[in-house]
């Protein structure tokens, strides 16, 4: 097994999120991708094996310290810059649990740099007790809201719910209790809580709450961004083909996450950003 740590959607040699990355000669067990992903400690580790010969296909599978998570952006990034250095820059599919996707790894100036190429995306409104009991659980007021965008579940290969705040010092005291939390998201079925804050149509400042990953809080989650950029194309808004997500910045993980989306009902998102070794 070929382990590494890389922090994806970093700003040069500062923030972005760790990840670990196991390249695979097999299949490993539940029980053992689980054992090391808490070994290694990061909000997830991507596990991947090759399905052809010529390294163009691998299976990836995503486990944080407490749980198996459908899918991960970061983690997915910094597997693709693993594989763009290991074999090549290149184009690789990858088939997840729930959808085949793809990455692409390229030389930048700072380094290797990765885009994904999401699951499908979709949203809905949510229940009043959703609501009700995400704003309960963050200590935040209806009138805490943004009115330029309504509260929603979003989904980019997994579930999130999104709150769009209207002050950004709302966004910068986020807090909460990390068993409630867990308790919440996972009777739920949610990876993240993404809370954002609207810079102007294409800018946006976020946090993501991931108890159910036993993590507080993530310092880019490129999953929720995808789910995101979903929902703002379901509510036509003018994202002009690209967004631009500042997260991480309230944990001292500065982090950069770019979007690229089509107005194609549904279709799957680019998602892009720089990438950085961690040493051992």
């Amino acid at each position: 097994m070929n382990l590494q740590r890389v922090a994806a959607f970093s700003r040069g040699e500062q923030g972005g999120n760790p990840a670990g990355v196991a390249l695979l000669t097999e299949p490993l067990s539940d029980k053992d991708m689980a054992r090391i992903a808490a070994e290694v400690g990061y909000s997830e580790t991507a596990f991947a094996y090759p399905l052809s010969a010529d390294r163009k296909h691998w299976r990836v599978r995503y486990f944080s310290p407490e749980s198996e998570v459908p899918f991960c952006g970061h983690a997915t990034v910094a597997l693709g810059s693993v594989l763009g250095e290991t074999y090549g820059l290149s184009t690789y599919s990858l088939k997840i649990n729930q959808a085949d996707i793809e990455v692409t790894a390229s030389q930048t100036e700072a380094g290797i740099a990765a885009e994904l190429t999401s699951p499908q995306t979709y949203s809905r409104a949510l229940s009043e007790k959703e609501l009700s009991e995400t704003l309960a659980l963050l200590g935040l007021q209806v009138t805490d809201l943004d009115e330029q965008l309504p509260p929603a579940k979003i989904h980019g290969g997994a579930d999130h719910i999104v709150l769009p705040l209207q002050r950004r010092d709302t966004l910068s005291a986020m807090h909460y209790d990390l068993d409630a939390g867990r308790e919440l998201m996972n009777r739920h079925g949610l990876v993240t809580i993404m809370l954002v804050y609207i810079e102007d149509a294409q800018t946006f400042h976020s946090r993501n709450a991931f108890a159910s990953g036993g993590v507080l809080e993530d310092p880019a989650t490129g999953a929720a961004s995808a789910a995101f950029a979903g929902y703002l194309r379901d509510k036509q808004w003018p994202h002009g083909g690209k967004i631009t997500l500042y997260q991480g910045e309230d944990m001292g993980a500065p982090s950069v996450i770019t979007v690229a989306l089509t107005d194609e009902p549904g279709a799957s998102v680019s998602v892009s950003g720089s990438t950085r070794k961690i040493a051992v």
